[in-house]
């Protein structure tokens, strides 16, 4: 593992306090991060540490041959999946703190760059295109850290440049038109209720964006190859992904009082308003989240570069580590919409890999 601070202003610009420091000593120490969370049942020990974090990249079928850029890696807290997965992952990470923290914790990755400091100075330090770029949770904070008139659409253009001809860019962001901000819960970043719905976002500051948004912002960035997929009940925790060739049923989505960091409102039942927001097929522009797949219009990322498609995955992270699974249905790219799906479960643990797969449609194109 290699850790360059070059690029390091000298300061943190944005840290969680004692906590920080806390999880610091304890990676130090190389103490097991379920043991940290049971010690110190806090909200930012278990956003930080949780292996649940993880679930937002864990059913993207990564090869062992990709290289990936993670910018705002934070702690680490979904560089483990990376590292696991991939031959070599870069992350930029503006704290030194947090990068510290990373760098503890995945010790022994042998596949790991952590490079400390702003993105706009690293950015031409980097010597190579990248098979995919991940921003976790990152996105919308991309006006904080430059000075560009419209830094979003920017910021996706610089990324852009750092992609391989087929490579993808991954986004995980909260909409700011979910449905639990209408039902009750503040504001994500900002903490104020209804601030997203309507749109008070202050101008260089943190923002989000409704799916519309998100689409015009990645086609005129040249990001016209794309895919968005629905966490739930977000990305931060997500126990499920739907996508637009596997969207939910009614019933299926009950699982909605999970702020654990903010007080909140309860406006409505949410599980009955889901119902009635499937039946509309509005589930798209009122889902908490979003996990945006894209690349330029060179490729064809979703055809011959892609045969099978993860189009839902279901996490069942109750269990103890050992037996914990994800569900997977895939989707052949030689078929139409929904033929030639496969039901998957799938078990990692130290490398060790048990896969199962049910067809649940034969599919006649395929011999």
């Amino acid at each position: 593992m290699k850790i360059d601070d070059r690029y390091h202003s000298g300061r943190d610009h944005y840290s969680d306090g004692d906590v920080e420091d806390l999880l610091l000593e304890a990676m130090r120490e190389g103490r097991a991060a379920q043991e940290v969370i049971r010690e110190h049942p806090v909200w930012p020990v278990f956003y930080h540490l949780s292996d649940l974090r993880e679930n937002i990249l864990n059913w993207i079928p990564f090869q062992k041959t990709d290289t990936v850029l993670e910018i705002g890696a934070g702690c680490g807290a979904v560089t483990g999946a990376l590292v696991a997965r991939c031959k070599e992952v870069v992350c930029v990470e503006l704290s030194k703190k947090r990068s510290l923290i990373n760098a503890y914790r995945h010790r022994n990755a042998n596949n790991l760059e952590i490079m400390i400091g702003n993105f706009s100075d690293v950015r031409d330090r980097l010597d190579r295109k990248f098979d995919y770029i991940t921003l976790i949770g990152v996105y919308e904070y991309a006006a904080l850290y430059t000075k560009e008139e419209h830094p979003h659409l920017a910021f996706l253009q610089q990324l852009k440049k750092l992609l391989k001809p087929e490579g993808r860019l991954i986004i995980a962001i909260e909409n700011r038109l979910g449905l639990k901000y209408f039902a009750g819960c503040k504001e994500d970043h900002l903490g104020v209720y209804f601030q997203g719905i309507e749109n008070q976002y202050a101008k260089g500051g943190v923002r989000t964006f409704g799916r519309t948004e998100m689409i015009r912002l990645l086609e005129e960035a040249g990001l016209r190859e794309y895919q968005f997929y629905y966490p739930y009940p977000d990305y931060k925790l997500a126990q499920t992904i739907y996508s637009d060739d596997y969207l939910p049923k009614k019933g299926e989505l009950v699982q909605n009082i999970r702020n654990f960091d903010a007080d909140r409102l309860l406006l409505f039942d949410e599980s009955k308003a889901w119902d009635g927001i499937i039946q509309a097929g509005l589930f798209a522009e009122f889902s908490n989240s979003f996990l945006v797949m894209a690349s330029s219009d060179q490729t064809k990322m979703f055809a011959e570069a892609q045969p099978e498609k993860v189009v839902f995955a279901k996490f069942a992270s109750e269990r103890a580590a050992d037996y914990q699974i994800v569900t997977e249905m895939i989707q052949y790219g030689c078929c139409k919409n929904d033929c030639g799906q496969n039901k998957a479960k799938l078990c990692e643990k130290d490398h060790l890999q048990i896969k199962q797969s049910y067809m649940l449609k034969r599919c006649t194109n395929r011999t």
